[in-house]
């Protein structure tokens, strides 16, 4: 690995690949100079002119269509995967074998087996892994963390969040990867798994689930004779079917161990709604709330407000939030934020890690075993409802 450069590539050029491409182009923009500068050497795709296109708009040196040339390459240092999570175990661990870093996309794994498989594959790994959970890198979030974490809000009671996505609510979207697996793996794996990332980062960690119920509203689905996206829609007057084998909506409640009780739902058919994450974080002393599609700012209603002039008041994310200050090239409030940033965050945090860079380091990504622990809490989560709400433990999960 060069002192002096590294090389990135990134294998998956979907909506997320196309992200990651950007964050790696971006990396070098934001907070600190010294960081080994980043070489943008290859995007991997199945599909060719996903992976010709994205490399081409991003800046990327080729474009190749097997992720085993990603890992056959002595000049690539660090990967993001951002393909189906069935493949993740075989191309992390290949990739690991090849002493590359690898930053992977949640949820870990499709299964129990090959996320335990991964997070044991990180412990001798050699390099810098991760599970990239980027809502832990947005400047709100964040901040609702430090307002918990300080006591500003008092003790915190309740917990309240949902993401809810349409790119299901189409009956004609056909069937894909996200739409097969045990239930559990569908809404909930899919933006649940962020709701619990993003959960356990404000008010610490969740130590039982209860109460969940799942449905899957759409039953069966088209089968595409061609390559289709995310949200892709077909004509489906000679389509065949096949059958949707996971949770369309999960809802569950769950118990902190500072003694707060959180309220979660999480959806991929919610009509109209293609992205809309909200959070909710209530204590003894004040609330603050976030919600998605006002990504640059939060409210918050506390003590401080004089007799009678109490209520909720915005706050724009500003150079005082985590992140934010050297993250932003117009960091002044009111310029706001969008999801996009996170990753860039995200990755220069992963790239300060391969660099070693520890003085005024931003926190460390996410793990493997932090992947594989919130793929345990969602298994709970689908037992409980498996089994009429019944209470599951969670607290003796640490990986």
């Amino acid at each position: 690995m060069s002192t002096e450069s590294l090389s990135v590539a990134v294998i998956g050029a979907g909506m997320a690949g196309t992200t990651h491409a950007n964050a790696w182009r971006q990396v070098g923009t934001v907070y600190d100079l010294g960081l080994p500068k980043v070489r943008l050497a290859v995007i991997a795709d199945a599909y060719e002119p996903f992976a010709a296109d994205t490399a081409e708009r991003y800046g990327y040196e080729k474009a190749v269509t097997d992720w085993r040339r990603v890992a056959d390459d002595p000049g690539i240092d660090i990967v993001s995967i951002v393909v189906g999570n069935a493949l993740h175990r075989e191309i992390a661990e290949t990739l690991i074998k090849a002493g590359k870093h690898v930053l992977c996309e949640k949820p870990l794994a499709d299964t129990l087996e090959n996320a335990k498989a991964m997070a044991e594959a990180e412990r001798t790994a050699g390099v810098v892994t991760a599970t990239g959970f980027t809502f832990r890198r947005n400047a709100a979030v964040a901040q609702l963390a430090e307002l918990v974490h300080s006591g500003h809000l008092g003790e915190i009671n309740h917990f309240d969040a949902r993401y809810w996505c349409d790119y299901g609510a189409d009956p004609s979207t056909p069937m894909a990867w996200r739409y097969k697996g045990p239930m559990g793996s569908g809404a909930l794996g899919d933006v649940g798994s962020h709701l619990i990332d993003t959960a356990e980062t404000i008010c610490g960690p969740l130590v039982s689930v209860s109460g969940a119920a799942m449905t899957t509203a759409i039953e069966e689905r088209p089968v595409a004779k061609g390559h289709v996206t995310r949200g892709t829609a077909l004509d489906t007057a000679d389509a065949s079917y096949e059958p949707v084998e996971n949770d369309d909506v999960a809802t569950f409640t769950a118990r902190f161990a500072n003694g707060a009780v959180g309220t979660f739902s999480c959806s991929r058919v919610a009509w109209g709604l293609p992205n809309s994450l909200m959070v909710d974080v209530l204590g003894s002393r004040g609330r603050a709330s976030w919600d998605l599609s006002r990504c640059g700012e939060i409210k918050i209603d506390d003590t401080d407000s004089p007799a009678g002039l109490g209520g909720a008041r915005r706050v724009l994310v500003n150079p005082g939030f985590p992140y934010y200050g050297r993250g932003s090239s117009m960091a002044v409030a009111g310029v706001g934020l969008t999801q996009i940033e996170q990753f860039t965050y995200q990755a220069h945090a992963f790239l300060q890690q391969v660099a070693g860079v520890t003085d005024g380091a931003l926190p460390p990504c996410a793990t493997f075993a932090d992947g594989y622990r919130e793929m345990l809490i969602a298994d709970a989560v689908a037992r409980s409802a498996a089994n009429g709400g019944t209470a599951i433990d969670v607290s003796s999960i640490t990986e």
